[in-house]
């Protein structure tokens, strides 16, 4: 008789800067089933935001860490981490999280954030949002969509781990593309959630390779 191994979700903090759209997706499908993943909490580096009622009136406990309280990304990161180690998470999910954060050594491999291009083309420093479409657009793209990746200390450089693609129509404003990576964006963060729940991922040096199943036991993606 064959036995069939049961995954258990991972679990999240997801931190956030404004809208809270992708976090809504993220928790929405952790309780519908199509994302392995139970969220402890959401940080919001920002009050006020669309982001912060919307975590609590989906039922997630949010705390704010205000980046304006912190004279550098140094303080302010360990802060953030702070307020993470606390709730003991397995991976931290940036979800249009706009604070530079310094990456402590005991989490790399276990810091996700998605940007809505293909990188390595249209991100860094100042690149998020409407900006990220513009640019794309300017640059005459055939093709856009997002990355899924883990984060070093470096914006937007590091190992991927999903990539989705669309299509740029001719006709397109960077609302409409925004509005059709979105999409995309929906399926990709799950997607490569699933993939670290199920332990695949073997990050080997700046790339990252999806490993078949059955997985091994464990979570922490694999370092070589």
């Amino acid at each position: 008789m064959s036995t069939t191994k049961i995954i258990k979700p991972v679990t999240a903090v997801i931190l956030i800067s404004g809208a809270g759209t992708t976090m809504q997706n993220l928790v929405e499908r952790s309780r519908d089933g199509r994302c392995m993943l139970n969220v402890l909490g959401v940080i919001s580096s920002k009050p006020g935001v669309p982001g912060v009622d919307r975590a609590r009136g989906l039922g997630v406990p949010v705390t704010v860490c205000n980046r304006h309280d912190y004279t550098d990304a140094s303080a302010f990161s360990r802060a953030a981490f702070k307020l993470i180690a606390h709730v003991k998470p397995e991976l931290v999910l940036l979800a249009g999280f706009l604070s530079y954060l310094h990456i402590p050594k005991r989490w790399m491999g276990r810091v996700i954030n998605i940007h809505p291009s293909l990188l390595p083309k249209h991100g860094g420093k100042g690149m998020y949002g409407m900006k990220v479409h513009e640019a794309v657009l300017k640059a005459h793209e055939t093709e856009s969509g997002c990355t899924v990746h883990f984060v070093d200390e470096v914006f937007d450089r590091g190992p991927m781990i999903v990539q989705k693609r669309v299509p740029v129509m001719p006709n397109d404003t960077p609302y409409s593309l925004a509005e059709r990576v979105q999409q995309v964006e929906k399926e990709a963060y799950p997607e490569a959630i699933n993939l670290y729940a199920e332990n695949r991922l073997l990050i080997q040096g700046t790339n990252v390779r999806v490993l078949p199943k059955p997985a091994s036991s464990g979570r922490m993606a694999k370092l070589p």
